[in-house]
């Protein structure tokens, strides 16, 4: 039975990432774990069902799920990853979408133990892009490939004040170079004012992103001593501002390895329900980063690191319980943890990614490192747009949703009616396509002129398969951005 004060609807922290209500889910999931009965209907609850237009999917609670992230017999794991999968071919397809961070500056005035730019870190150089740098990267980040960027600072309100963001967002739209565009920015900053959210929207970013970093207080108030992210229920709460000043799309995430992974899963899910219950629409993307070496972060400083096996089984349990809700993944991870997890459920990969302030315009001398943190993964957008089509997916550097307002609970209606597939799969073919003539290695486009011909024929309409045939043509004379 549900803790009596755990309230998905109400708009306090506290309430709706309930502590109570996470311990005896957690209880109940490790009471029931063997529980085959009760696991196998969570099972048939989670299956994706065919409909008319596509399929539907009932998602689990956080209470259901956490029994099959619970759940240590091998046999029932194998089948959460079967339907994990069918889940992500029903909704995503085999489409990956692409993007790439860009860090502007790392003031921050926080004391976040774990991430290197904690405000006792003197040993880290501290930048901040100007807009004429800015530009530079952009026009870098265009030469790679990348349609969609990722904004990330610190949070000091001197050094990085949310009008040096608009500026930057504006800066950034305005980049026209050769056939280059970035045609969405998403942005991750620290938790603001409904005021400053309205200012963000009217500037015109895609996805707000804040990870929570961990959902249990106590331990969230002892990782951030000091500074304004020191308030847990301020931060928590953030998206819900978010969405009170009109940004539409709105992105979770935790930092695994901070606390115990169970319970990290359960008030990401709690979290989830909240904004359901709330404003009728889930989190737009979940992000599932590690904990990984930094400057002067040591992972092994914290004991709640996560094995390979567990993280897959997160991305698993995840997406099968948030059906329609992307998933993305970092560079923190190598080539073959991603691989494994783009099967289960993971929709979005950054790819020749940079973690520190810059640095694609030119590279930064390793002593003079700004980085947040290690990358796992240092290969080229090349190498890995070409990686992901030797193993099935088909890269998108699609973000005609975004310009076509089909943003919040309009996206979530195209999705769950399976309508979204009339639009995402010629768009992603037609956005490779761009990146084939404009950017990539004669490896890369050999393969992807083969994948594009394969695709075609999932193409569900003749008369859709017909146009994206004459723009195919088009885009190699030379047109661009074309979408549905």
């Amino acid at each position: 039975m549900a803790n009596p004060i755990y309230n998905p609807k109400s708009l306090k922290a506290e309430e709706f990432i309930h502590d109570g209500e996470i311990r005896e889910t957690l209880a109940y999931a490790e009471a029931n774990k063997r529980n085959v009965e009760l696991i196998d209907s969570i099972l048939d609850k989670a299956r994706p069902q065919k409909t008319e237009t596509g399929y539907v999917c009932a998602g689990l609670s956080h209470r259901e799920a956490s029994v099959l992230l619970a759940c240590d017999i091998p046999e029932k794991i194998r089948e959460i990853y079967k339907i994990a999968e069918e889940i992500k071919l029903a909704f995503y397809g085999n489409r990956i979408v692409m993007f790439a961070p860009l860090y502007l500056s790392n003031y921050c005035v926080n004391g976040c133990v774990y991430c290197p730019y904690h405000l006792k870190n003197k040993r880290i150089p501290r930048k901040k892009l100007t807009q004429e740098e800015i530009r530079a990267e952009v026009i870098a980040l265009q030469d790679m490939g990348h349609k969609r960027l990722a904004l990330e600072l610190g949070e000091d309100p001197v050094h990085n004040p949310i009008e040096y963001v608009l500026e930057s967002i504006k800066t950034i739209y305005s980049v026209h170079h050769k056939n280059g565009d970035i045609r969405r920015v998403n942005v991750n900053i620290a938790a603001t004012t409904v005021e400053n959210y309205r200012k963000l929207k009217e500037a015109g970013i895609g996805t707000y992103i804040l990870f929570q970093e961990t959902y249990h207080k106590e331990s969230y108030e002892q990782l951030h001593p000091t500074g304004p992210k020191h308030d847990y229920a301020y931060h928590t709460e953030a998206h819900d501002r978010a969405m009170q000043g009109g940004i539409d799309d709105v992105g979770f995430g935790v930092l695994f390895g901070l606390d115990k992974y169970r319970y990290e899963f359960a008030g990401l899910l709690m979290h989830a329900e909240h904004m359901e219950a709330v404003f009728g629409v889930g989190p737009h993307t979940i992000s599932v980063p590690r904990l990984c070496p930094a400057d002067d972060i040591n992972p092994e400083d914290f004991n709640n690191g996560i094995s390979e096996d567990i993280f897959a089984k997160i991305v698993a349990c995840i997406r099968v319980a948030v059906p329609y809700t992307g998933m993305i993944i970092s560079t923190r991870e190598s080539p073959k943890a991603r691989a494994r997890v783009l099967e289960l459920g993971v929709s979005q990969i950054s790819g020749g990614s940079r973690t520190s302030v810059g640095g694609y315009a030119e590279a930064e001398p390793e002593e003079e490192s700004s980085a947040q943190f290690d990358l796992s993964d240092h290969r080229s957008l090349d190498e890995v747009v070409r990686w992901l089509m030797e193993l099935g997916h088909v890269p998108s550097f699609c973000t005609a949703c975004y310009r076509e307002g089909r943003t919040g609970d309009r996206f979530m209606t195209l999705c769950k009616s399976g309508q979204i597939h009339n639009c995402c799969l010629p768009n992603a073919l037609m956005t490779l396509k761009e990146y084939l003539e404009d950017y990539a290695s004669p490896e890369t486009r050999a393969i992807g002129e083969k994948t594009i011909a394969r695709e075609m024929n999932s193409i569900p309409r003749e008369k859709t398969r017909q146009i994206v045939a004459e723009r195919l043509e088009k885009i190699a004379a030379g047109e661009r951005d074309f979408r549905f």
